[in-house]
């Protein structure tokens, strides 16, 4: 009988043979030289799994080079002009030079004096109070609009249907300010549909487009019929995401249709509606510069007069450069800081905001 050679490690295949070696120590492989033998650092990518930052430039440069005319338009009508807040330090005169950039380098420097005048004017406060006036009107009656349209259409089964009533609420977004108040005048004008049907009725004197009491609540309407299309879009892209067996699974546990919204649409749509909040808030001193010029001289400058306003009057009308420059960047300063609150309190709330921690 032949004689049956004997494992010397076991009945196994895979034992008896040398484990590898792991890189960095001695005899191993390492795939990357001369970092070993530098106590106290890792390899990030092996420590992350992410590939390293060269590789990751090497990966995405097609996508890089798509993006840098993008970046070099933001650099150039975003950030290049932010040099000119320069202006709100002096008293600038654009005729002191062939250009822009000599007539700052010789105008005469006033510090601090332009914010004096801003704090000390009336006018400057009135704007302001009209401002936020605005923005806590819009964002009260404007904000909710989009969600509860999006919910609405979002319920509908037939397809068809959905797309029309998504397209007629989009298609004002495509409307200029020009058009959207040309509209409004022909229905609540004095020679409007609404006042030439009361006057048959004999009543007369309607026109609400010249009433200053009522011009807060006309702006938000306007702006709601113009551009809660643009938010439905985005909150429909949100409940997109939402997976179908959440809604069958709350269904199966005996959850009607205002329970399954409760528990399950809003909760998808709480990070959009967070990030949505911030941008808003980041956006109040901005409550519609074309909107409200056109309007303005038919209520008045103490119903219409807000902050983008107030800035282009002093600096493009009365050509008092300075003083409007120092009135925007107040402006800036203070979007700024309620960005970075509002991200704060999105952080607060479990939520990413603008960017992460």
């Amino acid at each position: 009988m032949p004689t049956r050679t004997r494992r010397s490690s076991g009945s196994s295949g895979n034992r008896g043979r040398r484990a590898p070696e792991k890189p960095g120590s001695p005899g191993g492989r390492t795939d990357r030289p001369g970092r070993t033998d530098r106590p106290g650092r890792t390899d990030r990518a092996s420590r992350t799994g992410r590939p390293g930052l060269r590789a990751r430039l090497r990966r995405d440069r097609t996508l890089i080079l798509m993006t840098v005319p993008a970046l070099l338009l933001v650099l150039v009508f975003h950030y290049v002009p932010v040099l000119g807040n320069v202006v709100a330090f002096q008293d600038y005169d654009p005729y002191l030079g062939e250009n822009g950039i000599v007539a700052m380098a010789q105008s005469p420097w006033t510090g601090f004096a332009q914010f004096e005048r801003i704090l000390a004017d009336p006018a400057f406060w009135r704007a302001v109070e009209n401002t936020l006036v605005l923005f806590l009107l819009q964002l009260v009656l404007f904000f909710p609009v989009p969600i509860g349209l999006a919910l609405l259409i979002n319920s509908i089964v037939r397809p068809r249907v959905r797309a029309v009533a998504q397209a007629v609420l989009y298609l004002p977004h495509f409307f200029s300010w020009v058009l959207v108040v040309t509209v409004f005048q022909q229905i609540f004008g004095g020679a409007g549909i609404i006042a030439q049907t009361l006057r048959q009725h004999g009543v007369e004197g309607f026109d609400l487009m010249t009433e200053p009491d009522a011009f807060a609540l006309l702006v938000t309407a306007q702006g709601i019929w113009k551009d809660a299309g643009w938010g439905v879009i985005v909150f429909l892209a949100a409940l997109s995401s939402v997976s179908d067996e959440l809604y069958e699974a709350a269904a199966m546990d005996g959850a009607g249709r205002w329970r399954r919204m409760w528990h399950v649409t809003l909760p998808a749509l709480r990070p959009v509606i967070a990030l949505l909040l911030v941008l808003r808030v980041g956006d109040a001193l901005t409550v519609g510069f074309e909107q409200l010029l056109l309007q303005r001289d038919a209520v008045g400058p103490d119903a219409a007069e807000v902050l983008d306003t107030y800035v282009w009057w002093n600096g493009i009308r009365n050509q008092d450069f300075g003083y409007a420059a120092a009135a925007g960047l107040v402006k800036g300063i203070v979007g700024l800081g309620l960005v970075l609150t509002a991200n704060k309190v999105a952080h607060l709330m479990g939520e990413q905001g603008v960017y992460r921690k």
